[in-house]
C-alpha cells in the first residue's frame, strides 16, 4: 500500500541553550540560534486530498503539553532558554527565570539531535492521536541557523 509524504517548515524561533557535557568545546557556553525544524508527515490522504492540512497546527483538536501545538512550539522555542534536566547548573538558570531575566525550558537533553527527537515524540504522537492513526510523523529535521541540522526518525 502507498503512503503520501508532505513536509512543513516551521521557522522564526530564536532559542539559547548549551550543551553543558561538551567538554573541550565552545558548545559548552550558552548560545543561541534563529532555529527551524522541518516534520515530515506519511499516511492517507483524506476527503481533501491532503496527507496533513499544513495549517493543522493552529486549527488543531488536541494539544501537545496541554497548549495548541502552535502555541506548544512558541512556548518552547521562541526566545527561550532550553537547558537539560541534568545540567549541574539547573538552579542557577531556575533563579534567572524566577527573576524574570530568561524563559527557561527544561527537557531530557539539549542539542539539535536530542532536540530533534523530542519534536519528533511529541508532534508525532500528537498527530496520531489528531487523525486517529491515518497520518504518523516519519521524521524530524532540527536546523541551527542553515548550515547545521540533526535528523530523527523512522
Amino acid at each position: 500500500m502507498s503512503k503520501f509524504k508532505s513536509t512543513k517548515l516551521f521557522d522564526g524561533f530564536s532559542t539559547v541553550f548549551r550543551q553543558w557535557r561538551a567538554d573541550g568545546t565552545h558548545c559548552r557556553f550558552l548560545h543561541g540560534y534563529g532555529i527551524s525544524f522541518r516534520i515530515t508527515f506519511e499516511g492517507e490522504l483524506d476527503e481533501r486530498n491532503w496527507v496533513w492540512d499544513f495549517g493543522g497546527m493552529k486549527r488543531a483538536n488536541g494539544d501537545i503539553d496541554g497548549l495548541n501545538p502552535k502555541a506548544w512550539m512558541d512556548h518552547m522555542f521562541d526566545h527561550t532558554t532550553i537547558v537539560a534536566e541534568d545540567d549541574p547548573y539547573l538552579e542557577n538558570f531556575k533563579e534567572m527565570a524566577k527573576d524574570g531575566v530568561i524563559q527557561l525550558r527544561v527537557i531530557p537533553a539539549t542539542g539539535a539531535e536530542q532536540f530533534a527527537k523530542y519534536i519528533y515524540d511529541k508532534v508525532n504522537k500528537f498527530v496520531l492521536e489528531e487523525t486517529n492513526n491515518r497520518v504518523r510523523v516519519t521524521q524530524v529535521e532540527f536546523k541551527e541557523h542553515n548550515k547545521n541540522s540533526a535528523i530523527y526518525g523512522e
